[in-house]
């Protein structure tokens, strides 16, 4: 006789089959190649981006690791901007703190002698260092602030010699991804204000240029009845779990028409304390992700439909909030800068995969996706961890504390730095990154988009 207290395992069968796909798309992308000197000085600013870059290793092992030894979660990251702050000043680099209406929120500038905000460009590179909870950088938004950090160092050193661009490098240390969505607070007090373009990266299984990133609003909903006596006078209630059952199988039922890029999930938290008691309230916390704007806002009215008609059916009145934490947008990939960086990466011995390698629905969301919608963006991943680790696991938090991890930042970071500076050395590459952020719709804000 089976043991009905355990659950049954889950089929590898799909999952197979998903890696045997990725393995070849994977085995047929050639390395990008070899780099093109775009400009007269590319060559000298990238072997000086090179060489700080690996000369900062131990700075960014102490701070990866010193990150990872002391995980804190979203908005309580005073170790970890504190900790980046020592480490750029170390440098020579005053960082402000508490910037843009967030405590541990952080900013450092370096701008060129003779720098013109009306008409030289200013790139930013973006640093996460929240946490998880229990399972600390699961994520490895630990590697995420050393690549940033060093990438911005690796920068300000490469524009300091003779024949480097004008421009400006900005440094953004963005708290409260997991879960949150920081970098939409720092939006809205003019964080991205002047910025031509924002560059960060995330480690992963897998080296990729362009990764697909789903968009994701979450939704409380507390259904409300009348209490009664479960026996005595059952009909004198009206029962709001029944409404939030209802409102879950329908949720369930919504699923098959859904298209495949978009995610949805549910749990009832709160639905009654008694079985002899009606309850009369019931909680709702729902997540709705997809791969597009638009899916994401009409998959947005039809949860609303099945709360109302659930409320409707149970005779209970329903309160709905969305986006209790501010709503990420799908990452729009820019191609060009996604393209340059491959270039970088194919110098470090990497082979940054393009899109349409690794399924969309291999997928998470991040507040990132807003920043893309504002300026052109990329938010490639950098390998440090065997294929088949996933994010948000206590495996993969042991992988962010490794040299191989610590590869990973010193690549990125000076992929990153090669990004920024070709950014501001090579009009061509940042009129094609502008030319192909506009053609994609130009500037979308998500809390006007939303309300629309």
């Amino acid at each position: 006789m089976s043991n009905s207290a355990q659950p049954t395992t889950p089929s590898t069968v799909y999952l197979d089959y998903m890696e045997a796909g990725i393995s070849a798309r994977k085995d047929a992308v050639r390395p990008a190649e070899e780099v093109t000197w775009d400009y007269p000085n590319q060559s000298l600013l990238w072997r000086e981006a090179q060489e700080v870059g690996e000369g900062l290793r131990d700075d960014l092992r102490d701070l990866a690791f010193d990150l990872h030894d002391h995980p804190e979660e979203a908005f309580e990251e005073f170790h970890a901007r504190d900790a980046i702050v020592s480490l750029l000043a170390r440098h020579g680099v005053t960082a402000s703190t508490g910037v843009y209406g967030l405590q541990t929120s952080l900013e450092a500038r370096f701008s060129t002698p003779g720098f013109n905000p009306d008409t030289d460009p200013t790139i930013a590179i973006l640093a996460e260092y929240d946490a998880l909870p229990e399972i600390g950088h699961a994520c490895g938004h630990n590697i995420i602030a050393a690549a940033g950090v060093g990438a911005f160092l690796t920068s300000i050193s490469a524009l300091s010699i003779e024949g480097a661009p004008q421009g400006r490098i900005v440094l953004l240390g963005t708290p409260a991804e997991e879960g949150h969505s920081g970098k939409q607070y720092m939006i809205a007090e003019g964080a991205f204000e002047g910025i031509d373009a924002a560059i960060m990266i995330h480690p992963f299984g897998f080296d990729v240029a362009e990764h697909a990133w789903v968009g994701r609003r979450t939704m409380t909903a507390t259904f409300r009845g009348v209490s009664a006596h479960a026996s005595a006078q059952p009909f004198m209630g009206r029962n709001a779990l029944d409404a939030a059952s209802l409102a879950y199988q329908g949720f369930g039922l919504m699923r098959q028409q859904m298209p495949p890029s978009d995610r949805f999930h549910a749990v009832i938290t709160e639905g009654g304390n008694r079985p002899s008691v009606i309850p009369d309230e019931a909680t709702l916390s729902i997540y709705v992700r997809s791969l597009l704007p638009e899916a994401l806002l009409d998959l947005s009215r039809r949860v609303d439909d099945i709360l109302d008609g659930a409320a409707l059916m149970a005779g209970v009145g329903v309160e709905k909030q969305w986006d209790i934490h501010p709503a990420s947008l799908p990452v729009r990939n820019n191609h060009a800068l996604a393209v340059r960086w491959a270039r970088t990466q194919s110098g470090r011995g990497r082979t940054a995969l393009p899109a349409g390698v690794l399924p969309d629905t291999v997928a998470a969301s991040t507040d990132f996706g807003n920043v893309s919608h504002l300026v052109p963006g990329i938010h490639p991943m950098v390998k440090i961890s065997p294929e088949n680790v996933a994010l948000h696991t206590r495996a993969f938090a042991e992988f962010t504390r490794t040299e191989e991890a610590v590869d990973g930042a010193v690549d990125a970071a000076i992929g990153l730095a090669q990004v920024a500076i070709d950014a501001l050395a090579d009009p061509l590459l940042l009129q094609a990154a502008t030319a192909e952020f506009e053609a994609a719709g130009g500037q979308l804000r998500v809390e006007e988009y939303l309300d629309s």
